[in-house]
């Protein structure tokens, strides 16, 4: 045991790329015999994914899932951004300028779309919750744009502690139902082309949940969707803390 520790502890990364082509290989597997591929093995990948990062932050009581046990150390880099980064960039190869450009206003659209929408199902959470103040509405409400919006947003108004935890909190569950929920529901919104990743990813938003959506559906349409999800970050931080929170202040005082 000793020895099997060193060596993983030594090649943690490759270890991990094992353990994720055995999840992958099993689970197209159970698409096959279980499913008859009408739920896609990514999928189910992803669902063993969050199952097995649940299973290791209670067993190491830790804040990483699944990295925070020794043997799996090596999820901690493959899981991190930089590697997410790359998987992106690496298949824009296949992504189309011309595509891009011919989305045109609708791509447009669907960011502001997309951020108002998401802040006002976040505010409404928030009022039922019993929060009254402008600051904790804007905040949360910013969260449900993603969990990178929240803490920016509430650092800016001057929100509690307390309600920027709520606020990356609500962000991290909209990522997971994003990231479950795309592959099953994008043969009925007619999710099969780049047009409708881009306006995709300017509608939901949290490029981790979009990116892994997509790429449990169609890994082609990844780069479409995360280019509209990265502008709906970046246009979430600008409009959250100004615009929307000086609206809240109006209805709200």
């Amino acid at each position: 045991m000793e020895i099997l520790t060193k060596f993983l502890d030594k090649n943690g990364l490759v270890f991990a790329f094992l353990v994720v082509g055995v999840i992958m290989y099993g689970s197209g597997i159970l698409s096959v015999k279980l499913t008859h591929k009408k739920i896609p093995g990514s999928a189910i990948a992803i669902l063993i994914g969050l199952v097995l990062a649940y299973l290791g932050g209670i067993y190491s009581n830790g804040q990483k899932g699944l990295a925070d046990v020794p043997f799996f150390s090596g999820f901690g880099l493959m899981g991190g951004a930089m590697f997410r980064d790359f998987a992106v960039v690496s298949t824009a190869m296949g992504a189309s300028l011309l595509v891009m450009r011919s989305t045109g206003w609708v791509g447009a659209l669907s960011l502001f779309l997309g951020i108002v929408l998401s802040f006002l199902g976040g505010v409404l959470v928030a009022l039922l919750w019993g929060y009254t103040d402008t600051e904790s509405l804007t905040t949360i409400g910013a969260g449900a744009c993603t969990y990178i919006v929240g803490p920016v947003t509430g650092a800016a108004v001057g929100a509690s502690s307390d309600v920027i935890a709520l606020s990356i909190a609500a962000g991290v569950v909209k990522t997971i139902v994003v990231t479950i929920g795309t592959p099953f529901i994008a043969r009925s919104i007619g999710l099969d082309n780049p047009h409708t990743a881009m306006i995709f990813g300017g509608l939901m938003g949290t490029t981790s949940g979009v990116t892994a959506g997509l790429a449990a559906t169609d890994p082609k349409l990844v780069p479409y969707g995360a280019l509209t999800a990265t502008f709906y970050t970046g246009l979430g931080c600008l409009l959250c803390p100004s615009v929307l929170y000086l609206l809240m202040r109006m209805v709200f005082g």
